[in-house]
C-alpha cells in the first residue's frame, strides 16, 4: 500500500446532496467541498461521485484502497499497476445506512472511471480511515477501530492482522491501543490521531485533560520503533479548542491529523481559530517541507463528526 504522499493519479469526492445528513447545513458543505474541488484540481484530476446513489459521502471510508502491485513486461522493463481492493464499510459498525455506498466502487469500475486489477474484499469489512501506510511495508492501525463490535466478528487479532499483511502487502502491523475524540463515532479511526509523514515521521494529536487517552498513546509512539529499530520523529499537533455541534450541542471530534497529502501540496483543516490553525499548518509543513500548505476551514465538515481526509479518497 502506497504512502500518501507518492504520486496519486487523481483524489475522489463523493457529493453531499439534499438527501444525506448535510440537507440541515448544505449551502455551507458544498462550500467547502467546492474549494476542496478547487485546490485539488489544480494539481491532479478529481472523481466526482454525484450522479451514483449513495448513503453519505464519506470517500475514505468506502471509497477503493489502491495498492500497486510490481508487474515486469515481456521486455524487462519495470512497470506498475494498481489493484482497486473493494472493501465492505457497514457504517462504522453498523451504526449508520451504508447500503448505498457499498455500490459506488462497482459504479466506478464498470464504468472505467477508474482503472487496475478489481479485488472483491466485501467479506470483510475495513475503511480507509482506519490504516495508515509508510509505503515501506508497515500499516498502522488502532485496536479501539478494528477490534469494535459490528466489525469483523469472530475474527481474532491476529487473524485480522493476517489478512492485512495479505491484502495490502504489508509486513509489519503496528496497532495503537490509546487514543479517540470526543463525539468520534469512527470507533477511533487513526487518520484522526496519528499520521506518517515522510522520513520516519509521525505526526499526532497531542492530549489535554478532557482527553487523556492521548497522553497515554504519547507515551507508545515514544516507545515505537521502525522496522530498523529506530525511533520515529514525533511531531505533535494542538487540539482544536471545543467545537459544539450546533443543534445538539455535542462536542465535535475536531482534529487537525485530519489532513490530505495530495500532488505538491497538503490540504489542512482549520478551524476559525488562528493561533491553532497556524500552529497546525506550521507543524505539517515541518513533515512536508517541499509542498505547499493550504488550509480549509472545516467547521461544517465537522458537524458530521468528520473533516478533510475523511471526505476524500486517492488513487494511484
Amino acid at each position: 500500500m502506497p504512502a500518501e504522499w507518492e504520486r496519486q493519479s487523481a483524489v475522489q469526492l463523493t457529493m453531499p446532496h439534499e438527501h444525506t445528513d448535510w440537507a440541515p447545513i448544505l449551502p455551507e458543505i458544498l462550500a467547502v467541498y467546492e474549494e476542496m474541488r478547487r485546490e485539488i484540481s489544480k494539481r491532479e484530476p478529481l472523481i466526482i461521485v454525484d450522479d451514483i446513489p449513495h448513503n453519505d459521502t464519506w470517500a475514505r471510508d468506502h471509497g477503493f484502497i489502491t495498492c500497486l502491485t510490481p508487474n515486469p513486461s515481456p521486455i524487462g522493463e519495470g512497470d506498475e499497476k494498481a489493484i482497486l481492493l473493494d472493501f465492505k464499510f457497514n457504517g462504522w459498525g453498523e451504526k449508520f445506512p451504508a447500503e448505498l455506498d457499498n455500490e459506488i466502487n462497482r459504479h466506478l469500475y464498470e464504468r472505467g472511471l477508474v482503472k487496475g486489477l478489481y479485488e472483491d474484499h466485501l467479506d470483510f469489512v475495513l475503511e480507509g480511515g482506519s490504516i495508515e501506510s509508510d509505503g515501506k511495508g508497515t500499516i498502522f492501525t488502532t485496536t479501539c477501530c478494528l477490534m469494535a463490535l459490528h466489525r469483523n466478528q469472530p475474527l481474532t487479532q491476529p487473524e485480522i492482522e493476517e489478512r492485512l499483511k495479505e491484502y495490502l502487502g504489508a509486513e509489519r502491523v503496528v496497532w495503537l491501543n490509546h487514543g479517540s475524540l470526543i463525539g468520534d463515532d469512527t470507533d477511533g479511526h487513526i487518520d484522526t490521531l496519528v499520521r506518517i509523514a515522510p522520513d520516519d515521521t509521525l505526526i499526532y494529536i497531542g492530549g489535554d485533560g478532557d482527553h487523556p487517552d492521548l497522553v497515554e498513546m504519547e507515551k507508545e509512539l515514544m516507545e515505537l520503533r521502525t522496522m530498523e529499530g529506530k525511533p520515529y520523529r514525533l511531531l505533535k499537533l494542538p487540539l482544536p479548542r471545543p467545537i459544539y455541534d450546533t443543534a445538539a450541542g455535542n462536542r465535535l471530534p475536531a482534529t487537525y491529523a485530519n489532513y490530505l497529502v495530495i500532488n505538491g501540496a497538503v490540504l489542512v483543516p482549520t478551524y476559525n481559530q488562528s493561533d491553532l490553525d497556524a500552529e497546525a499548518m506550521r507543524i505539517i509543513g515541518e513533515a512536508f517541507p517541499d509542498r505547499e500548505i493550504v488550509g480549509i476551514d472545516c467547521r461544517a465538515v465537522v458537524q458530521q463528526h468528520g473533516s478533510l481526509h475523511c471526505c476524500t479518497m486517492q488513487y494511484y
